[in-house]
């Protein structure tokens, strides 16, 4: 029977994408690996590789196709000896459904006398796709067998018919009656709470007005949906404190003389992630992200670095960044932020940290309170570095670089005295930049 190509799920938050690109038309042999098209999430564009090897039925939904949900069957793959006449009995599911069709949901359990339709790739207990052989997958229907239960031998772990033909199903434990789970209220409790006005209601309030409605992407609804949520749940408290930065404007300007024969030049916000990741070694409490009912304290600094792209914004992540030098970091955040701009981030380079900084210096802003991103302890705002008058250390009146930062701190993590800790590091490896380098 011919076999669905589902929408995937590129990445843990992904609900829906947009079938942006197929890199494959109707009639064409696909092998395991081979690309089949691009997928536009919240965050990145992606290629989607085939998981099975066949030839392409049928196209179910046009590229360019938006909102189209995660397990939405998109295109029939016919296995050999199939045609394009087989394909009646696979139903193509609608673009944006969220719900199987109505002769999927009833179909009846396998069985001596009911027949055995290819069954759409399944998922593990934690919602990942278990990957199998168009064969394994049938042979595993007609015998009842759980695919999760059963380790694959194939290429990249994949389920082969070899791994299911020997085996028999377990019988069923006896049924238990359970009560009905409340899935509206479920559903209720995930989605944030509404805020605001109803768009009916903001409608009418400016229908006398000339006004352009701008559609939301996946992007912009998934910021306002995490930021919302990460303000109504996340009790934040606020640290601040102004940095000199002579003594790091002039160690900056000799190091990049010297870098100059190899391409490299740093920036302030180089020396800043740096600060940063050798602040949560020297105080190894802040470097913890919230875990629902515990906390996971790190060991390496995985320092998330904001980055504004058209429409809204990333935050790569710098992996073991006290580790890397000023150079490393340099150049590794450079690529990010380029492929960011692209929208050519993978998942995990996106995704992760304990921590994360958001510049704004750039544009000219003196200081402003960041929000924290969970499951991130903590999010460092950075101002811009002006000229201001301060009392030096021996009671004299001077002229100092002063940069204004603020410390947004998930108070659940981290507590008052440890998050002034935590900036009080940042400050000293900031105003004494040899020392990042010991």
């Amino acid at each position: 029977m011919p076999t669905e190509i589902l929408m995937p799920a590129l990445s843990p938050t992904m609900e829906e994408g947009t079938l942006a690109k197929w890199l494959v038309k109707e009639g064409d042999t696909v092998a395991s690996g081979d690309l089949l098209a691009e997928i536009e999430t919240d965050k990145a564009t992606m290629e989607f590789e085939a998981v099975d090897e066949g030839v392409i039925g049928k196209i179910l939904i046009a590229e360019g196709t938006e909102a189209v949900k995660v397990n939405t069957a998109i295109a029939v793959l016919l296995e050999d000896g199939e045609s394009a006449d087989d394909i009646g009995a696979t139903p193509a599911q609608p673009a944006g459904a969220s719900e199987p069709p109505a002769e999927a949901a009833a179909a009846p359990a396998s069985g001596a006398n009911a027949p055995s339709p290819a069954p759409a790739a399944p998922a593990a207990a934690d919602g990942s796709r278990i990957f199998a052989s168009p064969l394994a997958r049938r042979i595993a229907a007609d015998k009842g067998l759980d695919l999760s239960q059963i380790k694959g031998t194939g290429p990249r772990g994949r389920i082969v018919k070899a791994d299911v033909s020997g085996v028999t199903a377990a019988p069923a434990p006896a049924a238990v009656v359970a009560a009905p789970a409340p899935a509206a209220a479920s559903a209720a409790a995930a989605a944030p709470a509404a805020t605001g006005p109803s768009t009916e209601t903001v409608l009418k309030m400016y229908a006398d007005r000339d006004f352009e409605e701008v559609k939301l992407d996946g992007m912009r609804k998934t910021i306002a949906a995490r930021l919302t949520e990460a303000k109504q749940t996340i009790p934040h408290f606020y640290l601040r404190r102004e940095i000199q930065l002579d003594a790091l404007l002039k160690f900056r300007g000799q190091l990049n003389k010297q870098l100059e024969g190899r391409g490299v030049k740093l920036s302030v916000n180089d020396f800043i992630i740096k600060a940063v990741a050798n602040a949560l070694q020297a105080v190894p409490a802040c470097n913890a992200v919230w875990a629902g009912d515990r906390v996971l304290q790190l060991k390496p600094s995985d320092v998330a670095v904001a980055v504004a792209i058209e429409g809204g914004l990333f935050t790569p992540v710098l992996q073991d960044a006290d580790m890397k030098s000023l150079s490393a970091l340099s150049t590794e955040m450079k690529d990010l932020a380029a492929r960011a701009r692209d929208r050519k981030l993978a998942p995990h380079e996106y995704q992760g940290g304990t921590f994360a900084i958001s510049n704004l210096g750039m544009f000219g802003i003196d200081n402003f309170d960041a929000i924290v991103n969970p499951p991130h302890a903590g999010i460092l705002a950075v101002g811009t570095g002006v000229k201001k008058p301060v009392v030096g250390a021996d009671g004299e009146l001077t002229v100092a670089t002063v940069m204004s930062v603020t410390m947004s701190v998930d108070h659940r993590v981290i507590d008052g005295a440890l998050g002034a800790q935590l900036l009080e590091a940042i400050v000293e490896n900031l105003e004494n930049p040899m020392v990042m380098l010991a």
